[in-house]
């Protein structure tokens, strides 16, 4: 936590779905939900449970001075659709190489 800001990460077991252009690119029943102050709640996806031969790494990265580095990945017809934190900051440490979509459902049982 820094100047009240705080980030948590539970086990979630939602299901939860990525759908892209009529194709299931993600799905799973036990994301990590990100609760991070003044965001949304995030899904990061474990990487056996998503589809990434769709996905294309892009060469943008952005800094978030609580996370670390996240590297980027593009759908087709989506840059930058998808982002991992593949060398998270150790707060963090759960969400390493988990895949966060800005498109995600969750499914109603």
């Amino acid at each position: 936590m820094t100047n009240g800001h705080t980030i948590t990460i539970e086990q979630g077991s939602q299901h939860v779905r990525v759908v892209h252009e009529g194709q299931v690119v993600a799905e799973t029943t036990r994301p990590l939900i990100l609760h991070e102050t003044g965001y949304p709640a995030r899904y990061y996806l474990p990487p056996a449970d998503v589809r990434t031969e769709l996905l294309e790494p892009s060469d943008s990265h952005t800094v978030c001075p609580f996370k670390g580095t996240a590297s980027y990945w593009s759908l087709p017809g989506g840059k930058d659709q998808v982002w991992a934190y593949p060398e998270p900051l150790e707060n963090v440490q759960r969400i390493k190489d988990h895949f966060c979509f800005y498109e995600t459902e969750v499914v109603e049982a």
